[in-house]
Order: structure tokens, then sequence, then C-alpha cells
């Protein structure tokens, strides 16, 4: 009869054993490029997507970002790219305060990373077709889309080396900011009800070795539900942010620890008693 090894750590199918690792391996990405566009949206707008007790942060923040991973290790060296949308919050619990980012979506080319980011940490990624970037002329630009239909293009023109200024705020993190949340939430059997559902936070660390600022942009799809049946009220919810203000944009390059022992991902609020 088959049971699970307290201090082991499981994936469905579980009773295969627990999931597999190396020495070699650890949650450590080696090669990140990365496209970064940044923009300041309707606050009632945004607020409208965020669970209890998330607020919108002073600045109504989104930030959409590609990242080409490469060279990851628990993928022994192998790797694949993301499309992810985060909103800036604010998490007002009743044991803490966080300032953070909270991801709205996270599209990834690969289902190993979609379902450890699902199960294991409560991040809301789904899969989409993402085109390895392209530089044109120095021009950056990438792509998604599902079922054969476009979800959207990014690009990022004109780039420039960024002021010490800009290296600065750019190049880390906003002190105590650094707080990445998702909301873990699985349905009851048979996919109606409330199973698991708490927000979570997955802190990890980013180094860059070079930043280039320009100027980004992103174009949503407006789909229907023949051209995208799983995902077009995602993409269509995305489109109707408003763009108020446009931020510069950045692409860099650089490595990231998904893993901190200091830090390690941890559920911060709750739902299932409300």
């Amino acid at each position: 009869m088959f049971k699970l090894e307290p201090g082991k750590r499981y994936m469905m199918p579980a009773h295969f054993g627990p999931r597999p690792s190396s020495p070699k391996s650890s949650f450590r990405y080696n090669d990140i490029t990365s496209m970064t566009v940044p923009f300041l949206t309707d606050r009632d707008s945004l607020a409208q997507y965020l669970p209890e007790p998330l607020e919108v942060a002073d600045n109504a923040l989104i930030t959409v970002t590609y990242a080409c991973n490469r060279n990851v290790d628990f993928l022994a060296g192998h790797g694949y790219n993301m499309i992810g949308v985060s909103a800036a919050v604010v998490f007002n619990g009743e044991q803490e305060r966080l300032e953070g980012n909270y991801t709205l979506v996270i599209w990834e080319n690969l289902a190993d990373p979609i379902l450890i980011g699902r199960e294991a940490q409560g991040i809301p990624k789904i899969y989409a077709d993402i085109q390895d970037h392209s530089v044109i002329a120095g021009d950056w630009s990438t792509s998604a889309s599902h079922f054969g239909h476009k979800i959207m293009d990014m690009s990022i023109s004109d780039l420039r080396a960024p002021t010490p200024d800009e290296a600065e705020v750019y190049g880390k993190p906003g002190e105590g900011k650094d707080n990445p949340m998702g909301w873990r939430f699985l349905p009851a059997i048979g996919g109606c009800g409330q199973g698991v559902d708490e927000l979570t936070t997955f802190p990890s660390k980013t180094t860059l070795s070079d930043i280039w600022i320009g100027q980004g942009k992103v174009d949503w799809q407006h789909l229907t539900w023949e051209q995208n049946p799983t995902q077009h009220h995602i993409v269509n919810a995305l489109a109707a942010l408003p763009v108020l203000v446009e931020l510069p944009a950045m692409v860099a390059k650089g490595s990231a620890d998904l893993l901190l022992p200091h830090r390690p991902s941890r559920a911060i609020a709750s739902h299932r008693d409300n």
C-alpha cells in the first residue's frame, strides 16, 4: 500500500513517489532575457480582479513581462518562455501587511513549470505558444497565441543605456516591496464550490547583469469563444484595462533564484472558512 513520506515533495500522480530531483538540481535560472512593459491603469478597473484583502497600491501599476528562460537547473538545463501580467498591490492581513505584485496571470509554453507553479505556489499559470523574442534593427518583439489565434503582441523600441537613477530603480525591487503574490484557488471536486482557497507569496531573487531602457507597447487581441474557448475571457479583460500613463520599458539579461531558504513560499491568508 502506497504511503506518503513526511518531508518529501509530491505532485500528482503522487503514487509514483516524490518529485524527482538531482544533486545538480535547484530552482536557479541561469540565463534569463526579459522584456518589461509597465503602465498605469484605472484603479477601479483593476480593483475588480483583486481578491480580499488585497488593495490597489498607491499607483495602479500594471507590469507585463516576457522572459526567455534558458539553462534552468530543475529542468536539467532545458528552458521555456513566459509572459506574465502583475499588479502593484497592498496585502492588509490580520497578522501582517505586505506590499508587492499580485500575479493576474502567467502564460508559459511548457507544462512542467505550469504545474509546479499552480500546485505548489498558487501562481495562476496557463499555457500558450510563446515565440522566442526577435531583434530587428534594435527593436525587440514577441507574441503569444493559443488554439492558433494570437493573444497579444509585445515590443520595445528606441533602446538606450539607463541613467544612474534608472539603473538603481530598475535594477532591483523597491525596499520592502519584493513580495510576489498569487491566489491558490482549486475548486471542489466536480468543478463547483470552494476547495483550496488561499493567498500566497513566493519570494525570489533576480540579479540583472545588463539593462536597456526603451519605449514599450502591448497589443491585446479581442477574442471570441470560438477563437480561444478556455482563455478568451482573460485576454479580453486585460485588453479592457485602460492605459492611462505609459512608463519606460526595459530589456534585461540576468539570472534568478526561485527558492529562497530564508523566505520560503507560504500562504498568507485563507478563505476556506468564509
